[in-house]
């Protein structure tokens, strides 16, 4: 669409790309817990690791996880669909999601309401929360640690994936919580959290593998001294 400059998008493609996105932000929210957690397991029950998360287990979770989400997306599309569009056929984003959506209409969003309460505490106050407890429970543990070294190491363990949980439900959060002042704003929250987040996430990851990060400052100086 950007690069074309054709931003018609007919009714069936708008909804087909709004299932797609609620499955995959449903499916991060629970993922993003699920790695808190299994940080939380590796350095308070280190010796419980491969039991709690072996392989079937991780496979059931996976499982668990894009089921859910699908299943979610398809309830919240469906009452999306029962809505009436009244003030206008346009919406003022890049792609289809909540906001846009309930600016076109004036009927039937009593339901879509509901369903999003419901949708914003299971899928992102309880994981939320329960991310928080794992890592209270983390920094209590790294406290505890007599080693300088080893407290050290298990920080950076942990802070890559603090610094992607505080970008994704940061830029999420205030785009959806904070009254629309314009347009301008909603597309610059919007552009960070369905495209920056993910882009940046494997360089964040990456970084923590020694390999990686000797390769990158191998490139740095070949750079440096041409």
């Amino acid at each position: 669409m950007l690069l074309s400059g054709n931003h018609l998008v007919s009714f069936s493609q708008c909804f087909i790309q709004f299932y797609f996105f609620i499955a995959v932000i449903s499916a991060e929210d629970i993922l993003l817990f699920i790695m808190a957690y299994d940080r939380y397991v590796a350095i308070c029950l280190p010796l419980h690791y491969h039991r709690i998360l072996s392989r079937r287990n991780c496979i059931l979770i996976t499982i668990g996880i894009w089921t859910a989400s699908f299943l979610n997306s398809l309830m919240y599309v469906t009452s999306v669909l029962y809505m009436s569009s009244c003030h206008s056929n346009l919406i003022h984003q890049f792609f289809c999601d909540f906001k846009s959506i309930t600016k076109a209409t004036c009927i039937g969003t009593e339901l879509l309401l509901i369903i999003t309460a419901l949708e914003f505490f299971s899928f992102i106050f309880v994981p939320l929360m329960y991310t928080f407890s794992s890592y209270v429970n983390i920094f209590f543990a790294i406290f505890k640690i007599k080693s300088r070294e080893s407290r050290r190491k298990a920080f950076s363990t942990c802070s890559s994936h603090i610094t992607v949980i505080s970008i994704f439900y940061g830029t999420s959060l205030i785009d959806y919580l904070i009254p629309t002042y314009s347009d301008v704003v909603d597309l610059s929250f919007a552009v960070v959290y369905t495209t920056i987040t993910p882009m940046i996430n494997p360089i964040i990851y990456s970084l923590q593998n020694s390999k990686i990060k000797m390769a990158f400052l191998g490139v740095i100086k070949e750079i440096h001294f041409l």
